[in-house]
Protein backbone atom coordinates (compact mmCIF):
# COMPACT_ATOMS: atom_id res chain seq x y z
CA UNK A 1 0.00 0.00 0.00
CA UNK A 2 1.26 3.10 -0.77
CA UNK A 3 2.06 5.92 2.13
CA UNK A 4 0.19 9.23 1.50
CA UNK A 5 1.85 12.07 1.96
CA UNK A 6 1.36 14.19 4.72
CA UNK A 7 0.45 17.66 4.16
CA UNK A 8 2.69 20.33 6.23
CA UNK A 9 2.15 24.01 7.63
CA UNK A 10 4.58 26.52 9.22
CA UNK A 11 3.23 26.98 12.68
CA UNK A 12 3.35 31.21 12.69
CA UNK A 13 3.96 31.36 16.46
CA UNK A 14 6.50 28.41 17.04
CA UNK A 15 7.88 28.86 13.03
CA UNK A 16 8.27 25.41 13.10
CA UNK A 17 6.79 22.92 10.13
CA UNK A 18 3.95 20.79 11.18
CA UNK A 19 1.13 18.32 10.56
CA UNK A 20 -1.47 20.44 9.26
CA UNK A 21 -3.67 18.46 11.46
CA UNK A 22 -2.27 19.52 14.39
CA UNK A 23 -2.60 23.40 13.47
CA UNK A 24 -5.62 25.73 13.35
CA UNK A 25 -6.05 28.11 10.47
CA UNK A 26 -6.54 31.84 11.14
CA UNK A 27 -8.21 33.74 8.16
CA UNK A 28 -8.46 36.69 7.03
CA UNK A 29 -11.24 38.11 4.24
CA UNK A 30 -11.36 41.03 1.76
CA UNK A 31 -13.69 42.76 3.69
CA UNK A 32 -11.02 42.88 6.45
CA UNK A 33 -13.02 39.96 8.91
CA UNK A 34 -10.61 37.75 11.00
CA UNK A 35 -12.14 34.61 11.76
CA UNK A 36 -10.96 31.03 12.98
CA UNK A 37 -11.40 28.47 9.98
CA UNK A 38 -11.02 25.15 11.69
CA UNK A 39 -12.16 23.17 8.56
CA UNK A 40 -9.37 25.03 6.74
CA UNK A 41 -11.29 25.75 3.84
CA UNK A 42 -12.20 29.12 4.07
CA UNK A 43 -11.55 31.85 1.16
CA UNK A 44 -8.71 34.44 2.09
CA UNK A 45 -5.25 34.47 3.37
CA UNK A 46 -4.40 32.01 6.11
CA UNK A 47 -1.98 31.67 8.73
CA UNK A 48 -1.27 28.51 10.77
CA UNK A 49 -0.67 28.53 14.98
CA UNK A 50 0.02 25.94 16.97
CA UNK A 51 -2.64 23.90 19.64
CA UNK A 52 -0.37 25.71 22.72
CA UNK A 53 -2.34 28.01 24.94
CA UNK A 54 0.60 29.42 25.88
CA UNK A 55 2.02 30.64 22.42
CA UNK A 56 -1.59 32.12 21.52
CA UNK A 57 -1.22 34.47 24.70
CA UNK A 58 2.44 35.17 23.56
CA UNK A 59 1.00 35.77 19.82
CA UNK A 60 -1.22 38.74 21.35
CA UNK A 61 1.94 40.48 23.73
CA UNK A 62 3.82 39.95 19.88
CA UNK A 63 1.36 41.07 17.90
CA UNK A 64 2.49 37.83 15.83
CA UNK A 65 -0.94 37.45 13.59
CA UNK A 66 -1.58 41.79 12.99
CA UNK A 67 1.77 41.43 11.40
CA UNK A 68 1.26 38.44 9.94
CA UNK A 69 -2.58 39.11 8.35
CA UNK A 70 -1.96 43.40 8.03
CA UNK A 71 -5.01 44.02 9.91
CA UNK A 72 -5.84 44.93 13.54
CA UNK A 73 -7.17 41.94 15.87
CA UNK A 74 -9.40 42.14 18.55
CA UNK A 75 -8.46 41.34 21.96
CA UNK A 76 -11.91 39.42 21.96
CA UNK A 77 -10.66 37.61 19.12
CA UNK A 78 -7.85 36.65 21.29
CA UNK A 79 -10.12 35.60 23.82
CA UNK A 80 -12.21 33.24 21.44
CA UNK A 81 -9.11 31.78 19.73
CA UNK A 82 -7.45 31.21 23.03
CA UNK A 83 -10.72 29.26 24.44
CA UNK A 84 -10.82 27.22 20.90
CA UNK A 85 -7.16 26.31 21.07
CA UNK A 86 -7.74 25.17 25.12
CA UNK A 87 -10.56 23.05 24.20
CA UNK A 88 -9.06 21.35 21.17
CA UNK A 89 -5.72 20.63 23.10
CA UNK A 90 -8.28 19.29 25.77
CA UNK A 91 -10.14 17.42 22.55
CA UNK A 92 -7.30 16.01 21.63
CA UNK A 93 -5.61 14.29 25.04
CA UNK A 94 -8.84 13.02 25.92
CA UNK A 95 -9.69 11.59 22.56
CA UNK A 96 -5.82 11.25 21.15
CA UNK A 97 -4.81 11.02 17.49
CA UNK A 98 -7.41 10.26 14.99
Amino acid sequence: MKKRKIPMRKDLLTNTMMPKKELVRIVIDKDKNVSVDPTGKKSGRGAYVSLIPEKIEEAQKNRVLEKSLSAKISEDFYKDLYAYVDHQKARKELFGDK
